[in-house]
Formats: C-alpha cells, sequence, structure tokens
C-alpha cells in the first residue's frame, strides 16, 4: 500500500476501507494528544521499550520541538503521531480522533485528509519530476489545479526553475525543499517534520525554517518537527524533550 519506499504514505488512493464511519471523536482534545502512548520492540535481551507511557496536548496553532538525544525515541514518537507505526499501549487522538481505532486504511485516508509529513529521508518517488511528486497527493485528492498549486509551491520554496527535475539530479537541500512543498502544498492542518533541515547547508535551512513558521502563520496550521538543532527549537512555542523514551 505505501506511496513512499519503507514507509505508510500520508497520500493513498481511497478505498472501500477507509470511507467506514470514523470512531466517534473526543472534545477539547486540541490538535493533538498523546495519552499513555508506550513502544516496545524485541532485541537480544528481549524486549525494549522505546517510549515509556507519553503524555502530552498540542494546540491547535501551536509550534513545538522534540528534541533529545540520538536513540531517545524523538523519531518514533512522530512516527506514532503520523500512524506510520503502531504503538504496544497508549493511543493518540489527531484532531480528536482515535487514530489507533481506524485500520491502516483509515489511517491513510485520515492522514491524506489532515496531515503533512516531511520525512528526514525525503521519500521522493525517484521516477516522478520534483513537479509531479509535488502534484500527487493533489492530483489523489482530486484537485483540478493540481499543476498551478504545485508550481506555485515548488517556486515559493526557491525551485521554480527545477521543476522537470528528477530526484537523482537534485542535491540534497533541493531534495528537501520539495519534500516540504510536497507536505505543504495540500495546505494541512497538521505538519510534522523530522529533522526537516537535517542535510541542508545553513542558508537554505534558515530559508526552509523561515518557510514552515510562516505557513504556520498564515494558515494556522499545528506544526511538530523534531529537531536537534537548539536554535529553531528556541523559535518553537514549546519544546518537548525526551530521554530515554521519557518526557523530561
Amino acid at each position: 500500500m505505501p506511496d513512499f519506499p519503507n514507509a505508510s504514505s500520508s497520500f493513498v488512493p481511497d478505498s472501500p476501507a477507509a470511507n467506514v464511519a470514523r470512531p466517534q471523536a473526543h472534545s477539547d482534545t486540541g490538535a493533538i494528544a498523546v495519552r499513555g502512548l508506550t513502544k516496545r520492540v524485541a532485541d537480544a535481551s528481549g524486549e525494549l521499550t522505546i517510549l515509556h507511557s507519553v503524555d502530552f496536548t498540542v494546540q491547535k496553532g501551536e509550534t513545538v520541538a522534540i528534541v533529545g538525544a540520538s536513540g531517545s525515541g524523538k523519531s518514533t514518537l512522530l512516527g506514532l503521531l503520523a500512524g506510520l507505526d503502531t504503538p504496544s499501549g497508549g493511543t493518540v487522538l489527531l484532531e480528536g480522533t482515535d487514530i489507533f481505532a481506524l485500520d491502516e486504511d483509515g489511517r491513510a485516508a485520515l492522514r491524506k485528509a489532515r496531515l503533512g509529513f516531511v520525512f528526514q529521508s525525503f521519500q521522493l518517488l525517484a521516477h516522478l519530476t520534483a513537479l509531479e511528486n509535488v502534484m500527487l497527493p493533489l492530483e489523489l485528492a482530486g484537485d483540478g489545479n493540481a499543476r498551478a498549486r504545485a508550481e506555485a509551491m515548488l517556486g515559493r520554496v526557491g525551485l521554480g526553475t527545477r521543476l522537470k527535475h528528477y530526484p537523482k539530479f537534485l542535491s540534497g537541500g533541493e531534495q528537501q525543499r520539495v519534500a516540504l512543498a510536497r507536505a505543504f502544498v495540500t495546505e494541512p492542518p497538521l505538519l510534522l517534520a523530522d529533522e526537516p533541515t537535517g542535510s541542508l547547508d545553513a542558508a537554505t535551512g534558515e530559508a526552509v525554517i523561515q518557510l514552515m513558521f510562516e505557513l504556520n502563520r498564515e494558515r494556522g496550521s499545528t506544526l511538530v518537527l523534531v529537531t536537534h538543532d537548539t536554535s529553531i527549537a528556541a523559535r518553537c512555542g514549546r519544546t518537548i524533550t525526551i530521554a530515554a523514551g521519557r518526557l523530561v
């Protein structure tokens, strides 16, 4: 089912299973509510707990940085917030909907409608141009103006002259900007980003971060990002620190 390699895609066509009635929404949960979220995996010693009963709420329009040392569970947490992985315990409410009460198709449909995700490894489709990668979520949503909207967004991230280039002909920084354009082009109310400037030089990274915060202000989107960069975290309204799978 995934459209992107090695990950469950945010952009998948509707299917009969995705159109089933959604679970009843919970009230007063903000944009994202994490309740008792736990993740365990098997390892050589038997079992490793990556996240220990994590609880927090993100309000609509908030900007939140998730920080912590490598291996602390940050990226695992972000993947769970998007429903790209399943927890061992607890749940995540996106705009009041318990995403793990949905089946896989239901979670994919929810992501397509409500969520943009910027992967650390870009997850661009190699056989599509930059323009086609950004058009994809719009086309899957049935947007008849997909080309114009994608061109405008690529222009905004400084890639207006690279529309017909395939990912292998783009630098790492350019690929990251295509990924960001793809995540933003549908104007999702929720945006999750995993180390969005990790592969960028300082100047390009600053431009990308400025764009993320500009779009947050313009559209009132909720932004949650994982970062090692303390200067980026300081620009967010709130910082959540994780150490050894626990909130600090």
